[in-house]
């Protein structure tokens, strides 16, 4: 994939248990138009993750980012507000909100099919 998003880096998109690149375009696209309209860098905790991550391979089926359309974001407080107001706005149709304790996050997704969507969940 030809990389074109300015702020973010394929690296911190790649699955932190093999290094496999999945991430899609349609994602990123969402993404960077978030971090253009938020005006300040986010840093992304978890982007692809492959089927055999630890955390997907817990589940029944694969989420979002096995897919290559999740991408975690570590904010929190104001920030945080900030975030999800303008995920909302851009249309991601899965937020997931994790604001207690230590490792703060936001995840954001753009599925639209085998999945409920648009949704919002907390951890």
């Amino acid at each position: 994939m030809n990389w074109v998003w300015k702020n973010f880096t394929p690296k911190e998109m790649q699955c932190q248990h093999c290094g496999g690149d999945g991430i899609k375009p349609e994602l990123m696209n969402a993404l960077q138009k978030l971090r253009e309209v938020y005006g300040k860098p986010m840093r992304v905790t978890s982007g692809y993750r492959c089927p055999q991550h630890p955390i997907e391979a817990k589940k029944a089926s694969p989420g979002a980012h096995a897919f290559g359309l999740a991408v975690d974001i570590g904010v929190d407080g104001a920030d945080a507000y900030k975030v999800l107001q303008l995920a909302f706005e851009l249309g991601f149709t899965g937020i997931g909100v994790q604001q207690k304790g230590t490792g703060r996050f936001i995840h954001l997704d753009v599925m639209e099919k085998d999945l409920p969507r648009p949704t919002v969940w907390s951890y």
